[in-house]
């Protein structure tokens, strides 16, 4: 199961990331290349006049050749800072890059690694189904027989973070994975997130894991 992202960092990290992979050169059928630019033309005068062509003579002649021959065009490369669908597990780094880098730290070091722990926990719990009970307030239904979504052999986190949520009580794990659905479709760079409040008990703070609407 997924969901899109709720708050309006997540929209942004989103939009960033489909952005960035270029959605049209994603979704082209395989093996077809994307279209060469337009050059831009250049305006020249029609009729340059003899006093422009021929100068004086006894004066140096400037040179004009960067001003009235049009640059020769440079070969249009599509470059995406996610990999292509498909690409397994080689593709991963870039997809965490991109996340980092979309969404920079604000959490303490602590705090992120519980908050991703358990964040992957509860992903692979909801996709595959396996340990849902461990969180019976995350999953209302864990008491009852679900069929998994997912096949937990083809299930993959391909990379996530950790990041506040409004608040310095609040924060939200974002993750991007793959799985292989009842169906038998593979799909990857799937977006998931999974949102938390920070409680303190007994002098200890703890993340705690909020039911999915």
């Amino acid at each position: 199961m997924t969901t899109a992202p709720r708050s309006p960092r997540l929209l942004m990290l989103s939009t960033a990331m489909l952005a960035v992979a270029g959605i049209a050169f994603l979704g082209m059928p395989h093996g077809q290349e994307p279209p060469a630019p337009t050059a831009t033309a250049t305006h020249t005068p029609s009729a340059p006049s003899h006093a422009a062509a021929t100068p004086p003579v006894g004066k140096p002649v400037a040179d004009t050749a960067a001003t009235t021959s049009p640059a020769a065009p440079r070969p249009f490369v599509v470059q995406s800072a996610l990999p292509p669908h498909g690409e397994g597990t080689a593709g991963d780094p870039a997809v965490q890059q991109n996340l980092e880098t979309a969404w920079p730290a604000d959490l303490p070091a602590t705090d992120e690694r519980e908050l991703l722990t358990v964040g992957r926990a509860l992903l692979r719990a909801d996709a595959t189904g396996i340990g849902r009970t461990t969180w019976p307030n995350a999953f209302p239904d864990s008491g009852q027989a679900v069929a998994p979504a997912f096949a937990t052999a083809r299930f993959r986190i391909q990379a996530a973070i950790a990041r506040r949520d409004h608040s310095r009580n609040s924060a939200v794990v974002h993750l991007v994975w793959a799985g292989t659905d009842r169906s038998g479709t593979f799909t990857d760079l799937r977006i998931s997130d999974w949102h938390f409040t920070r409680t303190v008990k007994k002098g200890a703070a703890t993340w705690t894991p909020q039911p999915r609407i």
